[in-house]
């Protein structure tokens, strides 16, 4: 049951139908794979062989074998769970083996680690950082965007002057950003203008590599490790430490938790509430840094 013959149908439904984006259904391959695996290649693909005690021993192997983090189990045995659910609709099986099944699932919660405020302003002046990258890194500390979405940004998907960016979010979802700083919205006007002179199409991609192809994910990640190694940046900066400082930094400015939830394109507000509680730690290391009662006493 676990065969391409019935996995990729359903990776189809979650495209179409559920509107996943790309990484989830990867990830979605990845998790169906792996449990695949833990079936054994060996073994004749049923409906009975994936009952509730081999989810469980799933849970255990990828707990106690694979060393795999809480995160990953949760994801996992979710993917799972909606793949069961899914092939009992269409009625492949009589049953999902997670029906009436009770799973520990909790995940600690972990603070987002944004990049300090010193650390950025040591990467906005730093010679090194030229070109695309600089351009992209501070697109993502201005408007919190995902590196996928602005890997995948396209060139009619920024307004003509450069200051409001039409965002594919995940699930399928729009959303705008806006580039408010003056001196950068400079930057990103004229290398807009020039993409758009270059261009074949506006439908081409906005970000290029090298070699004139649309910049990956992973071409800048590794742009970014090479930079923290250089630099000597610990823990090394990751694209995703940008969305968190820019999230940081705009409800340190006082900016309302809304309005941070919708330029991140969060769907729950719970999401974007945990970097409340960022803030409240940077502000717990201001006043204990300036100990005001130590100032007065003798």
């Amino acid at each position: 049951f676990m065969s391409s013959h019935f996995i990729e149908p359903f990776l189809e439904y979650c495209r179409e139908q559920r509107g996943l984006s790309i990484n989830s259904l990867t990830a979605y391959r990845q998790d169906l794979q792996s449990f695949k695996r833990f079936l054994g290649e060996s073994l004749v693909f049923g409906e009975n062989l994936a009952d509730a005690q081999k989810i469980l021993g799933y849970q255990k192997y990828l707990r106690e074998v694979m060393g795999s983090s809480p995160a990953t189990i949760r994801r996992r045995m979710i993917t799972l769970k909606s793949y069961f659910r899914w092939a009992s609709a269409q009625g492949h099986i009589s049953g999902s083996p997670f029906d009436g099944l009770a799973l520990e699932l909790k995940v600690p919660q972990r603070l987002p680690r944004p990049v300090d405020r010193p650390t950025l302003g040591r990467l906005l002046v730093e010679r090194k950082v030229c070109g695309c990258t600089a351009l992209v890194t501070r697109l993502l500390i201005v408007t919190g965007l995902r590196i996928g979405e602005a890997t995948h940004l396209r060139i009619g998907d920024v307004c003509a002057l450069g200051r409001k960016i039409r965002v594919r979010g995940k699930g399928s979802r729009e959303r705008c950003v806006y580039v408010t700083n003056v001196r950068f919205l400079y930057e990103f006007r004229v290398y807009c203008e020039e993409r758009r002179r270059d261009a074949c199409s506006f439908e081409e991609y906005l970000f290029l590599n090298t070699r004139g192809s649309r910049l990956t994910e992973a071409t800048f990640r590794k742009r970014l490790r090479t930079l923290s190694q250089d630099m000597m940046i610990e823990p090394r900066i990751t694209p995703h430490r940008f969305r968190h400082s820019a999230a940081t930094l705009l409800i340190e400015e006082g900016v309302d938790i809304r309005i941070v939830q919708r330029l991140l394109g969060h769907a729950s507000i719970a999401t974007t509430e945990i970097y409340t509680k960022v803030s409240d730690n940077a502000l717990f290391d201001a006043l204990t840094r300036a100990d005001t009662l130590s100032c007065l006493e003798p």
